[in-house]
């Protein structure tokens, strides 16, 4: 036996191990214990659940373990002094225990909250996504993050959250109650989506989510006056809603045609629902897109109730390269045509009395220009007679003044093999004759009270807008035009406006607008019977619609806002958005004063010529400005260019229409839709391929007669008949002339 221990049995106890100092003094005392001794103690003694009382002396520290002695053990000393001795050791030895038990609490809370966090985070992963407090990141298939969206309008509490099979689950925020769920769709093998929902409890509360850029290029949207590809923001906007409006009025509203989709290089893409009250913002600094839902100070109302709660909600999908991630997305939330417009309008141009002639059309005037595209040996697939040829805007029939025998002149055109199609639009001024039967038959937007009228200022002067939500405008409105058809032997007509912004701050309309851009919807139905030949200038949930889209009207200019270099990145962004029978516009622009590169009363020569090169490549031409007006030389490459559109780029648009029906894939195509891991292919906006195997790379500068030009990997032909097969390649300062625009064809 050790010196410094004792050690002693008793009944029902394994042993007992008694410790002591050599410094004299008996060593009381002991307090009940029972079970195991952690540690060095356990290995030596092992305690009964009987009452036992004894005291151990481990090193030199007492510990009172009962009431009874372990012994009376060493030399006897000073009672009292003993006693003080042991209680000022007490003392210190209880002080330390309680640190001890704290810690130890301590020590097993923090690995339970540890424990309970890993746990936590597990349950707020689902597949690629990862949720925190103020927002969510995805990863793609190699771990990468793809997406990022934070939280604006609040931060979940995490301790709310839950998750139930594929849904994550969140019913609290910092702010109050939420309605919030993401909710994991597989689709398809290369496909992961995801549905998110933020529904805000509290009436009045908007809703905030902010998309970061994320290092990736976005196209989509919507049309704007000044457009880039990809896009391109700048300074800071405060969510607006997200409507139609006519952008050649007001130069920083959202376009005519929009839809909420967009789509990244990242291959993703997010489409945000149709029933969100949809608010759109950015900020430049933070390179972020704001998604707003919100009723308060909004056009979007509430179908049932004043007060509503504000619900953000969309789709957010990942894929594995942005062509087939967008060819998903079309496939499975878009519209899609269900014929194919005429195919004399892909083959020949359309000649237009718009810019030309303007308001100032007559039937003399239209005669002689009819006379002339026959003299300069120009086909037609229609004439579109266009502005004021009614004695006031609102009315159908002809003036008899500008038009002394409009039914001789449609018989004179038919001869000749001439279609007409009319100009049309939405509004009624109030000193045209159909403004006081469209207030009797209640056939226009109304104010608040739905008593009267709801008058509108539109660029053609001040009067009220049809109600297309009311079947019996729809009705009456088609039976003027089918009256025109019937009485003159029209082809179709060139539907002008539509846009929400024409429509009063304050009004009301006989079905009411959840979402104001519905009545752009309604108003694009009115084609439907025409669209053989019909013409649109806004879109909204409208790629069905089965005619030819038209970008805004442009000026004669050779910049991004509205001019010639916004031609190519405003054709993508609305392929992107569905709208695939794209009419670019009359060539050479609007000839509006003041918006005209031009010291004549034509736009400037040299950008007619490119512009009419760059719109042989599109799927329809355009005229209104006639290159007879410039000179011969003009004229001859007006000629080579229009027969040009007829025999290489009309079949090839022909065919790729019929796909659209089935596939909504675009005919005017991005260089990344070929080429999706070459970064530079996702930047460039100044080149574009019809199909797959046909790249256009116009001139776009003044006084240049050589481009550089991007070709991606794989073999091409150039129309001069050179091979280039060593690509991705850039050709610095090719050549191309003033009446040459530069085009390749891959080459099998």
């Amino acid at each position: 036996m050790r010196a410094d221990a004792i050690r002693v049995r008793l009944p029902g106890v394994v042993r007992v191990v008694c410790g002591f100092r050599r410094r004299g003094g008996i060593q009381k005392a002991g307090e009940n214990f029972k079970g195991r001794w952690p540690g060095k103690l356990q290995r030596e003694s092992f305690w009964s659940h009987n009452d036992i009382s004894t005291r151990i002396h481990l090193g030199a520290t007492l510990v009172v373990l009962g009431g009874a002695e372990c012994g009376n053990i060493g030399p006897t000393g000073n009672a009292a002094a003993s006693k003080r001795k042991r209680g000022r050791e007490g003392h210190r030895l209880i002080g330390a225990g309680m640190l001890g038990v704290v810690l130890l609490i301590v020590a097993v809370a923090a690995w339970c909250y540890y424990t309970a966090s890993l746990k936590k985070a597990d349950q707020l992963k689902t597949e690629l996504l990862n949720l925190h407090k103020d927002g969510f990141v995805i990863r793609n298939q190699a771990g990468v993050v793809v997406f990022r969206m934070a939280f604006r309008s609040g931060t979940l509490d995490l301790d709310s959250c839950s998750k139930k099979g594929v849904i994550l689950s969140c019913d609290r925020s910092d702010v109050g109650k939420v309605n919030f769920f993401i909710q994991v769709v597989w689709p398809r093998d290369t496909v992961m989506c995801y549905r998110v929902r933020w529904e805000e409890l509290v009436p009045g509360r908007p809703v905030e989510h902010a998309m970061d850029y994320n290092g990736s290029h976005w196209y989509g949207g919507d049309e704007r006056a000044t457009q880039h590809w990809p896009l391109s923001i700048a300074g800071q906007q405060e969510p607006e809603p997200f409507i139609t409006s006519d952008v050649y009025s007001n130069r920083h509203k959202f376009g005519g045609i929009l839809e909420r989709y967009w789509l990244s290089s990242n291959a993703v893409a997010i489409k945000i629902n149709d029933s969100v009250p949809f608010h759109l913002g950015w900020d430049e600094v933070a390179q972020t897109m704001r998604f707003q839902a919100r009723y308060q100070d909004s056009p979007y109302k509430l179908l049932q109730g004043p007060q509503g709660h504000a619900e953000l909600s969309y789709r957010v999908c990942v894929g594995s390269d942005i062509t087939s991630i967008h060819k998903y997305m079309v496939r499975r939330y878009f519209n899609k045509p269900n014929k194919v417009p005429s195919e004399a309008v892909f083959h020949h141009p359309i000649w237009s009395t718009g810019p030309l002639h303007k308001s100032v059309v007559s039937q003399e005037n239209l005669l002689t220009y009819v006379a002339n595209i026959q003299k300069y040996g120009f086909n037609c697939s229609h004439l579109e007679l266009v502005d004021c040829y009614t004695s006031n805007y609102g009315d159908f029939d002809f003036d008899p003044i500008k038009f002394p025998n409009a039914t001789a002149m449609f018989l004179q055109l038919k001869a000749d093999g001439i279609l007409v199609s009319l100009w049309t639009h939405p509004f009624a001024n109030y000193d045209s004759a159909n403004f006081g039967e469209g207030v009797r038959k209640g056939l226009f937007v109304r104010e608040p009270t739905g008593s009267l009228p709801a008058l509108v200022r539109w660029w053609n002067g001040i009067g009220a807008i049809f109600d297309f939500t009311n079947p019996e405008t729809r009705d009456w409105y088609a039976s003027q035009l089918r009256a025109l058809k019937s009485k003159y032997g029209v082809a179709s007509f060139k539907f002008d406006a539509g846009e929400t912004s024409y429509l009063p701050r304050q009004f009301s309309t006989f079905a009411p607008l959840h979402d104001p851009s519905t009545f752009t919807r309604r108003y694009t139905e009115m084609a439907i019977p025409f669209n053989e030949r019909a013409e649109l200038r806004v879109g909204y949930q409208s790629q069905n619609i089965s005619c030819f889209f038209r970008l805004i009207d442009r000026d004669s200019v050779w910049g991004y806002e509205l001019g010639l270099k916004s031609l190519i990145p405003t054709v993508l962004t609305i392929s992107i958005l569905g709208y695939q029978f794209i009419l670019p516009g009359t060539i050479g622009g609007n000839m509006y004063l003041n918006r005209t590169d031009s010291s004549r009363r034509l736009p400037d020569r040299e950008l007619y010529i490119r512009w009419l090169e760059l719109s042989a490549f599109m799927p329809a031409m355009q005229f209104s400005i006639p290159p007879w007006e410039y000179d011969d030389e003009v004229v001859q490459i007006a000629q080579r260019f229009t027969a040009l559109h007829e025999t290489l780029v009309a079949p090839r648009v022909l065919e790729l229409a019929g796909e659209v029906l089935d596939t909504g894939d675009p005919i005017v195509r991005p260089l990344w839709w070929i080429a999706t891991d070459d970064e530079a292919a996702y930047k460039i906006d100044s080149q574009f391929l019809i199909g797959d195997d046909l790249m256009v790379a116009p001139v776009l500068e003044p006084g240049k007669q050589e481009r550089d030009i991007y070709l991606p990997a794989g073999k091409w032909q150039s129309y001069k008949g050179e091979y280039f097969d060593k690509g991705p390649m850039y050709l610095t300062d090719y050549p191309v002339d003033l009446d040459e625009i530069a085009y390749f064809v891959w080459a099998q």
